[in-house]
């Protein structure tokens, strides 16, 4: 006879697990614990299987027909319902270790292997590790655009506009990567794109009249100070490189024979070797410079 709210409230425990039947399969399992569990009896290729359900009362009865009737619909198209919940279940644990703290470190490593400038890294690594302090243990799946607009809003209250909006960009780069390595389908930072104050451009301190520049460009010439002082401002005015490029140039990298600066891909912040012509002026600075410390490895070793 089915099973009814009733009998299953006034079933006792006893010595050893027993089982009560309800109906195409379903029964009810006390264990000697006077733990109820729901069970389904069903034969899959030739081969008699159990599946679980839950324990009573927390799956009701009503829950546990509406299973039976789900795994016979399964069996009916030739799907084992054990085999589905387990792969079920894989894809759920799949998606939680797929967490944003996780996603990011593999964003970080991705561009390392692409040969990313150091600095960049550093840089990139120092933005997410405020995303990963709100939602980093969070399974990428679960984050919405108002976790992330909470954790830019963070940044924005300190005044820092510049970095929220660096910030968001940086997060939806690891979603994007995460929709592209099949762990998310979409990026949730992609509409906070105008939800954020823009930041007013600040003019820099630069000297945009000719006869200024020109009273700069002498001055330079006149400097009585260290010469290898004089010869780097000269050059950074003949070769408009980012200063850092300057100060780390090495002898190696000028070629004298055809008055060509080549800096390597690692120094260049599109990682792509570089070449610089020297004009005449350059190259005779150069000259001069080779003759103060040509011995050693660095053009300005100080």
């Amino acid at each position: 006879m089915p099973l009814n709210d009733t009998k299953l409230r006034n079933l006792k425990r006893k010595e050893k697990t027993y089982k009560v039947s309800d109906s195409g399969g379903l029964y009810i399992e006390i264990t000697k614990a006077g733990s109820l569990l729901w069970r389904l009896k069903y034969r899959f290729e030739g081969r008699e299987k159990r599946l679980s359900f839950g324990a009573y009362p927390a799956v009701s009865l009503a829950d546990a027909r509406n299973a039976r009737e789900s795994a016979k619909a399964m069996l009916a198209k030739g799907i084992d319902p054990s085999a589905a919940k387990q792969a079920e279940k894989q894809a759920r644990r799949a998606i939680s270790e797929h967490t944003f703290e996780k996603i990011a470190d593999d964003f970080l490593e991705k561009g390392r292997q692409e040969g990313r400038a150091k600095a960049t890294q550093t840089k990139n690594a120092w933005l997410l590790d405020m995303a990963k302090a709100d939602f980093g243990k969070m399974a990428i799946t679960d984050i919405k655009s108002p976790m992330i607009l909470d954790c830019l809003r963070k940044v924005e209250a300190k005044g820092n506009y510049e970095t929220a909006q660096r910030l968001r960009a940086k997060i939806s780069a690891v979603f994007r990567f995460a929709v592209a390595s099949g762990v998310a389908e979409f990026d949730p930072a992609h509409p906070l794109r105008d939800a954020l104050i823009r930041p007013k451009p600040k003019s820099r301190a630069a000297i945009t009249e000719k006869n200024a520049l020109g009273a700069l460009l002498r001055a330079v010439d006149g400097f009585e100070g260290q010469v290898t002082t004089r010869i780097a401002l000269q050059l950074q005015a003949l070769l408009a490189q980012r200063p850092g490029e300057l100060r780390h140039a090495e002898w190696t990298e000028i070629d004298f024979a055809n008055a060509v600066w080549t800096i390597s891909a690692d120094r260049m912040k599109m990682r792509r070797p570089h070449s610089v012509p020297l004009a005449k002026q350059a190259f005779e600075l150069l000259d001069d410079l080779r003759r103060i410390n040509g011995n050693g490895r660095y053009l300005f070793p100080s």
